[in-house]
């Protein structure tokens, strides 16, 4: 667990699905992963006064490669803040632990202020869809009974990769959390509990869910078409998501993307 004293509000800046390759010609659907990322990063520079803590949800590589993690390692410090990541389904657990130690992007408990950042693995190993283990739901139980119990904390804030509920595509049926009622379950027991925020379908969303705020945040590089039967890629930007934690316990948010960017990707792709 690490902790941090900023300025109310504290300010966040949510970066999601990148899909690294290990060399920096790779592309994801004919588009280039690290110069998306690049651009998308120019962009933070340019929005972002102050950054207080970097929130990396997931798919941070597309091959799990050591190089990708360190690029992305690399990237980030252009930012100069810290951050913590959590593995997406095209991730490997053990290389982000192993690459990320020595830049202390491990962290699953942040403590900002009066508010908590809870990280959760929500990876299964070989499969597109997410689930946390028994494991990952006591430590998420543990952890928000721990800060309700404690007068210092006021507010939570939950990151995982997956997204909890289901997705509004019909191909996205299978993709997601495979447990999300046991997560739900969990969290809306919680009193200190305001946001649930994860990426994985690149979409930008803000929506409750059994009373719990849920937001998903655009990647930084393809997007996702809604509402469609069969994969299909969208024509939206890439992006990040800005948020404002207030001491009150609310959240200010918004999702900027990339202007001027003529998106190379290939829209007749059925899947990726």
């Amino acid at each position: 667990m690490s902790s941090l004293t900023t300025q109310d509000p504290i300010h966040l800046v949510q970066i999601t699905d990148t899909h690294l390759y290990g060399k920096p010609t790779g592309t994801l659907l004919k588009m280039n992963t690290h110069d998306s990322l690049a651009r998308v990063l120019d962009l933070v520079k340019g929005k972002e006064q102050r950054i207080d803590y970097i929130l990396a949800t997931g798919d941070i590589a597309q091959d799990a490669s050591p190089q990708a993690y360190q690029h992305f390692i690399t990237s980030m410090a252009e930012l100069q803040a810290p951050c913590s990541w959590i593995p997406g389904n095209h991730d490997s657990m053990a290389v982000m632990e192993e690459v990320g130690a020595k830049a202390s992007f491990n962290d699953k408990l942040v403590t900002l202020n009066n508010w908590r950042i809870i990280f959760l693995d929500s990876s299964v190993d070989g499969q597109v869809h997410g689930k946390l283990t028994d494991a990952e739901l006591k430590f998420l139980q543990d952890s928000l009974s721990a800060a309700d119990s404690d007068e210092s904390i006021s507010h939570c804030l939950v990151c995982l990769h997956h997204n909890p509920t289901k997705g509004n595509s019909g191909w996205m049926k299978d993709i997601g959390l495979h447990n999300g009622k046991e997560f739900f379950d969990i969290a809306v027991n919680s009193s200190k509990l305001r946001a649930v925020i994860y990426g994985h379908v690149h979409q930008e969303l803000d929506y409750q869910h059994r009373g719990v705020r849920c937001l998903c945040t655009p990647s930084t590089c393809i997007q996702f078409k809604p509402f469609v039967t069969n994969f299909s890629l969208d024509k939206l930007n890439p992006g990040y998501r800005a948020l404002r934690l207030h001491e009150s316990g609310q959240i200010d948010t918004e999702v900027h993307r990339i202007e001027g960017y003529t998106i190379e990707a290939d829209f007749s792709s059925t899947g990726y």
